[in-house]
Order: structure tokens, then sequence, then C-alpha cells
């Protein structure tokens, strides 16, 4: 197995909940058998929100980088980043390492593409930073896709710093539910959890909604990866990792 390294904290319970579900994927008859990683579980990268929405926070950019770095030093073979938001800085993590880089946004767009085909739309369940950088909109337009987002963004913002603050509770849960409802009424069936805040929530979406979360489409990859051949088999045009 190939060993990965996650950069980790943004927020806590979600990097924990992508190691559980990369370990429940495995189908292990021994402790051998699991993915090895190596995880920087790092609460203090500087807010994302307070960067890209009030302008007012340090850039993460340069902690991330420093993450990825010290992951690689370390032995990791691959990187992947349990924070949608966070991909913003991709581009320079990849620019700083030269191993594969698990792209979340990436995967989950190739996911929805696949599930509503080209003209159809996605509807994105996210902090409203996801929206107001346009993380996934240039590449789900490149295959056909239109992102939809519920209109009532301070009240996703809000549980989303619940989620942070208390945990996972009802009032996060609602305002879920009814951001999912309006996508419904738009038109989206086809509903995308974009927010590693919401993808600690239960049945927290409105009946009818076909929805994937994008942790789960980064912890397949993170599991395909480690147990690929070869560098060569974890395929950009498939989702897998970034060639760099």
């Amino acid at each position: 197995m190939r060993r990965v390294g996650i950069l980790g904290g943004m927020g806590p319970q979600a990097t924990i909940l992508l190691m559980q579900k990369v370990v429940d994927g495995i189908a292990a008859a021994d402790d051998a058998d699991h993915v090895p990683l190596l995880v920087d579980q790092n609460p203090q990268v500087p807010s994302r929100i307070r960067h890209l929405i009030e302008g007012t926070g340090e850039d993460p950019g340069p902690v991330l980088v420093g993450m990825a770095r010290r992951l690689v030093a370390g032995g990791a073979m691959a990187l992947a980043m349990p924070c949608n938001t966070a991909h913003h800085y991709a581009p320079a993590i990849r620019s700083a390492v030269r191993v594969p880089f698990l792209d979340m946004v990436e995967l989950s767009v190739n996911r929805a593409a696949r599930m509503t085909g080209s003209g159809g739309q996605v509807g994105i369940l996210a902090s409203p930073a996801v929206r107001r950088i346009g993380l996934f909109d240039a590449a789900l337009a490149r295959v056909g896709v239109r992102a939809v987002y519920p209109d009532d963004e301070p009240a996703l913002l809000a549980a989303i710093r619940r989620i942070k603050a208390e945990g996972p509770g009802p009032e996060a849960n609602a305002a879920l539910r009814a951001a999912s409802g309006e996508l419904l009424q738009k038109g989206a069936v086809v509903q995308m959890i974009a927010c590693t805040e919401f993808s600690l929530l239960q049945d927290a979406l409105a009946p009818g909604a076909e929805a994937f979360d994008t942790l789960d489409v980064l912890a397949e990859a993170v599991k395909d990866f480690a147990r690929a051949d070869g560098e060569g088999d974890a395929r950009p045009e498939e989702g897998h990792a970034d060639p760099r």
C-alpha cells in the first residue's frame, strides 16, 4: 500500500470522519490490510471564511504549503485535504510538492457529471465561500453541468459555525434540510454535499434529493491510490490524482 498524507484540521471532526470512511471502506482481514495514512491535524490553519468572505484574515495558503511539505518529507506519496473551501489553495499546494494531489473538487465534478449528464444541473450545499470564489463552477461548466446554490447563505454559514462550535445538532440539520428543499424547488435533484461540516450531519436532506458527499468521493480516491500498483495507475482523467 502507498502512504497518503492528509492535510487536516479543517475541521478536526471532518478529518477524523475521512479517516473513518477510509477504514470502513477496506475489507480487511488484518491490520496490514488498511491504508497507511500520515495526518497533519492542524486546527490552527487560518480561517478560510475570514480570508475569502470577510477579507480580514490571514492567508491560509502558506500554512497549507508547509503542511504539505512536512507530509511529503514524512513519506506521503500523495496528498488529500478534507476541506472543500481550502481547495481554493490547491494550486499553491501542487506547486510546492512533487507528489499527486487527490483533488476533491475535480473528483466530485466528475461524479456530478455522471449523475446528471451533460446539460444537467447540480445543487451545491456548501459554505458561501465556495460560491463566491466559484470553486466548482468552472470545472462543472467544462463538463456541461450548471451549479445551483441556495439563496439563504447566512443560514448555511451560521450552521457551519454552529457545527464547528457545538458539533452536529438539530438546528444545523434543519438549515441544511431547508437549503436542500430550496434546491429541489429550483430543479436541482442531484445535490452535492460540499462542506465537510455538513458531512457530519445525518438524514439532513430533503426527501427526493439524490445526493452525494464530496468526502465520500475523496475517501474512495484515497483508497484507490493507496492500493494501486504504480503511480501511473492513478489516472487524472478518471479523477484519481494530479500528475505532479
